[in-house]
């Protein structure tokens, strides 16, 4: 959890340990940093920040932070759990350990990441996987995933839907006129939120937006929000090629209250990553009341319900005529409104830091 950094996994550690450590005060908390830490993440009175060193940044750092660091900082506290909400674990640890696996992308394309990541997730994520005496993950197809991958028995693992933050929600047709005005002179756009990682499919999308606006001569905008630290050359290539780059806004990463105004200004959200354990961005979406275009792979059609078009993430075409429905139908846009406000009521913050403490408890009753 670094401050304003935060991105899937860090706002699904700082919104469910935030509840789990406030509404249980009869336990005392230790979370340990590899780094100075800051005050906001010191959530409650029952929580003892650790420092250990070196900053685990590298797959080197990973295995010296969790497999001499960690191990020492456990010895001296005797936990009765050690909990990772991020996949790794302790191996030279006895403590009782869980983790959260939020996806297995690294096993399906591991040409997405640079080597020396690669190797490490897939050399040590089965040994953690074996090791965990419980599982958390957050949807059913992560579940089967850890299951066929690793075999794993499905009685370890408990599925905790991620939340979106409640301050996601739509804005008033004059913020909406705001908005634009700022960031796309006062035209509506398509919006994609997110790391530019590859399998975030940002190939594609921009593919698929130069199709739509070719065909239609809309003057539809693009915005891409998020950090360009996985830009790799496929992308760079696709962007530089496109007829209509020019309409295609960069704002880079925004603060959570930004963030929040410009997805529920846009036209629709388009997520169409060929690969996510969850897809945050979908359930923001549904809460701001802005339409969403969403791959029909993996967990996203779970996430999505029937409350947004699917696409094939493969097929620009596919994309592209989803942007077209979303753009010229106002009729779907509603109704795709109406069946979101449903969905939404199936995920909250407050209902995952109770699924993940239920699975925590399941490791302390053991004996």
């Amino acid at each position: 959890m670094i401050k304003d950094k935060l991105e899937g996994i860090g706002w699904f550690s700082f919104e469910t340990l935030k509840r789990i450590t406030q509404q249980h005060k009869e336990h005392q908390f230790y979370f340990i940093f590899d780094r100075k830490y800051d005050e906001e993440f010191i959530f409650s009175d029952n929580i003892t920040p650790v420092v250990a060193f070196p900053q685990a940044r590298h797959p080197v750092l990973y295995y010296i932070w969790f497999e001499h660091s960690i191990p020492r900082v456990l010895k001296k506290i005797d936990p009765d759990l050690f909990f990772s909400p991020d996949g790794y674990l302790s191996l030279s640890s006895p403590v009782k350990s869980m983790n959260v696996f939020h996806d297995l992308n690294f096993e399906h394309y591991p040409e997405d990441l640079p080597v020396a990541e690669r190797k490490f997730y897939r050399y040590y994520f089965p040994k953690y996987a074996q090791k965990a005496n419980r599982i958390a993950t957050v949807s059913e197809f992560s579940k089967k995933d850890i299951i066929n991958q690793y075999n794993i028995s499905p009685d370890k693992i408990d599925v905790v839907f991620n939340g979106a933050n409640e301050s996601f929600k739509p804005v008033h047709l004059k913020e909406k006129v705001r908005i634009r005005a700022e960031y796309t002179n006062g035209q509506p756009y398509f919006i994609f939120i997110g790391a530019l990682h590859p399998r975030k499919n940002l190939v594609n999308l921009f593919k698929a937006f130069d199709y739509f606006r070719e065909k239609t001569s809309s003057e539809i905008k693009l915005m891409i929000v998020g950090s360009k630290k996985w830009w790799t050359p496929a992308i760079k290539e696709a962007f530089s090629n496109m007829k209509h780059r020019e309409d295609v806004v960069f704002t880079g990463r925004l603060p959570a209250g930004e963030l929040e105004k410009v997805l529920s200004a846009a036209l629709a959200l388009t997520y169409v990553s060929y690969f996510e354990g969850f897809g945050i961005p979908i359930i923001e979406a549904f809460y701001c009341e802005t339409p969403v275009i969403t791959s029909n792979l993996t967990s996203m059609p779970e996430v999505a319900g029937d409350a947004a078009l699917l696409v094939d993430p493969f097929s620009i075409i596919s994309i592209s005529d989803a942007m077209e429905k979303i753009a010229f139908d106002e009729k779907l846009r509603q109704e795709l409104i109406v069946r979101a406000r449903v969905r939404r009521n199936k995920f909250s913050w407050q209902k995952s830091a109770d699924k993940l403490w239920a699975s925590m408890e399941k490791v302390l009753v053991i004996k």
